[in-house]
């Protein structure tokens, strides 16, 4: 068995319940032996995408700076094969065509970002751009004329410099200039968008970005600075959903959530005890806050961090102090639960040291003092973080269902990252073991409404710029008109829509 630490600056991870690993020749089975169960009526295929990712036209039309820009033309090398997305896949200038392939596969709805950059070029209302108001809204009307409903992401990691400057969220002006953010969108696009998420996997964003530094604007803030960005976003995130409720919901009736992400793990024997100290690190930092019904961090995070912090020799707690106020204007604050899946772990006790972070080093990793490991014969993607691992997935549902009373779930990103094949069969049983969760998660009383595949074309990757691809689409990046290429899981994809049954 492989040992890893945490993965940083990938995806921010749970600890689920235990379970053994059953193969996908297991789930195979089961659709043979039996007839392949169809997708309730109601159900929802989509893909996603997030504007950083594909839009390119990094300063065109008004459009200002944001973190990645300022990053990636400062220090190229930090990115793998040294690529940006100042073009990209030039969804800016080709979004008729990826509604046009959306159109293809038949889906449901397109769960795309905002560049907030490209909106308030400076992050606040005074910097208004018409311009990128109106790219938005001529793709909002393409989508619905085509049948296809947007779902809008407010924010997908790429925070305008002008407010990183500023201090980004660790700012408790943060919270301000999000609200008011958020209201230029309701504005312009509440009329025709009924479904938002505030926040894309925010413990990854304030992880990587402000702990470990693996991410723009790569600050290297560990222990503290962590905790502060997981308050100010939580407070950010309820004020929108509260500016929503009072002032939008009455005349357009649209749902506003979160968008959270997982890791599954995996017990290797009965009785291991760790399972819950994880969970609660890592998805359980936001999820309480919002769907407890007590609210408030968890009581394992409190206790540890205050803890640590008492032995570090501080005044005071490294993790921020919800007020009771603050408790209550939090909680439930979400009328459905946002969901990133892709892989899975086994859990152990304690941390594995590194070159980066010293053992006496404060950090969100050192708090939750965990260790991953994977085993040997699962099946790993291009990515060195990603394996198959869809048992994961179906003790993550379990576990929402279980914990937050049976909150409405849609799962927002799901998928496999290679090396850009055309035949692209990992992909496509990645896509046909998780669509089969899903059916067994809504049989067990699972309200999973939707799935969405990650991602609709093949972009820019973070760090790791195009090395890795996830697409149903391969963009040809030498090419200057960017051509789409179907790949074979689109085609099993828009099979999988068109019958509601995983084949």
């Amino acid at each position: 068995m492989e040992k890893h630490s945490f993965p940083r600056g990938v995806l921010a991870f749970a600890i689920l319940p235990v379970i053994f690993f059953i193969g996908p020749a297991k789930m195979e089975d089961s659709c043979t032996k039996y007839s392949c169960p169809t997708f309730p009526e109601e159900f929802m295929f989509g893909t996603a995408t997030a504007a950083y990712q594909v839009e390119g036209g990094w300063n065109e039309d008004g459009r200002g700076p944001c973190v990645w820009d300022t990053l990636i033309h400062n220090q190229p090398d930090v990115i793998k094969d040294k690529s940006s997305g100042d073009v990209g896949p030039d969804s800016y200038h080709l979004y008729r065509e990826d509604v046009r392939r959306l159109k293809e596969l038949g889906v449901d709805f397109y769960r795309f970002s905002i560049s907030w950059s490209r909106i308030l070029p400076n992050g606040d209302i005074s910097s208004l751009n018409p311009a990128g108001v109106k790219y938005y809204s001529d793709l909002i009307d393409l989508l619905i004329e085509e049948g296809i409903e947007p779902m809008i992401t407010m924010f997908h990691l790429d925070l305008p410099q002008y407010l990183e400057d500023m201090g980004g969220p660790t700012n408790s002006l943060f919270v301000k200039y999000f609200r008011e953010y958020a209201r230029v969108l309701f504005d312009n696009y509440a009329d025709r968008v009924k479904l938002w998420s505030t926040f894309n996997e925010p413990l990854m964003y304030s992880t990587s970005a402000y702990g470990t530094g693996d991410f723009a604007p790569m600050k290297k803030m560990h222990g503290v600075a962590e905790y502060l960005v997981a308050y100010n976003i939580l407070l950010a995130h309820a004020e929108v959903y509260h500016l929503y409720r009072e002032q939008y919901y009455g005349k357009f009736k649209g749902k506003l959530g979160i968008t959270l992400s997982a890791q599954g793990i995996l017990r290797k024997t009965h009785g291991n005890d760790l399972e819950e100290r994880g969970w609660q690190f890592q998805l359980g930092i936001f999820d309480n806050p919002i769907f407890s019904k007590e609210g408030g961090w968890p009581k394992i995070v409190q206790e540890t961090i205050d803890e640590n912090s008492k032995k570090e020799g501080r005044a005071w707690s490294r993790l921020p102090t919800f007020t009771e106020e603050q408790i209550e204007r939090i909680k439930g604050t979400a009328d459905f639960f946002g969901f990133n899946y892709f892989t899975g772990r086994f859990v152990e006790s304690g941390i594995t040291t590194n070159s980066q972070t010293s053992p006496l080093d404060p950090s969100w990793e050192r708090d939750m003092n965990l260790t991953f490991a994977v085993d040997d014969t699962w099946k790993r993607g291009k990515s060195d973080w990603l394996y198959l691992v869809p048992e994961g997935l179906r003790n993550s549902l379990f576990w929402i269902r279980d914990t937050y009373d049976n909150p409405e779930v849609l799962i927002t990103e799901n998928g496999w990252s290679d090396s850009g094949e055309i035949e692209d069969d990992d992909r496509v049983e990645c896509l046909r073991v998780h669509l089969r969760i899903v059916q067994e998660a809504i049989e067990k009383g699972c309200r999973v409404k939707a799935y969405s595949h990650w991602s609709l074309i093949d972009n820019f990757e973070w760090m790791m710029g195009y090395t890795e691809k996830f697409g149903l689409y391969r963009v040809d990046m030498e090419d200057g008109e960017k051509k789409r290429i179907e790949k074979k899981s689109a085609k099993v994809y828009r099979e999988i829509i068109k019958n509601r049954k995983v084949m």
